[in-house]
């Protein structure tokens, strides 16, 4: 019983280091959103950094500044709900078959 115990043990930490090693990936990680059919593009890593926003020159009107900030909002969402897509992919291994909702 005792070396049951010491192998789910050892098991634990080893899949624990497997999880920062793929946590510690994710930063490594980039994926873009983007909107308004590319004309505003947003960088992220897995953490949910926004590293990069590039926006296409005819996407800036003086006049409809309002229509600039909805492209920049989607495309930073689109963004983001990549990184989870990617996060989920990556993380989901390790919690395949354990039930632990709000995990990731």
């Amino acid at each position: 019983m005792k070396g049951n115990m010491n192998n789910m043990m050892k098991q634990m930490q080893k899949m624990q280091k497997q999880m920062m090693k793929a946590q510690e990936e994710l930063k490594e990680k980039t994926v873009e959103g983007t909107a308004g059919g590319g004309m505003v593009t947003v960088t992220a890593n897995g953490h949910k950094e926004i590293l990069d926003i590039v926006i296409k020159e005819e996407a800036v009107d003086p006049d409809d500044i309002e229509m600039l900030q909805d492209l920049v909002l989607a495309a930073t969402n689109d963004a983001l709900k990549n990184v989870d897509e990617v996060v989920n992919k990556d993380m989901g291994q390790f919690t395949k078959g354990m039930n632990l909702p709000g995990m990731f």
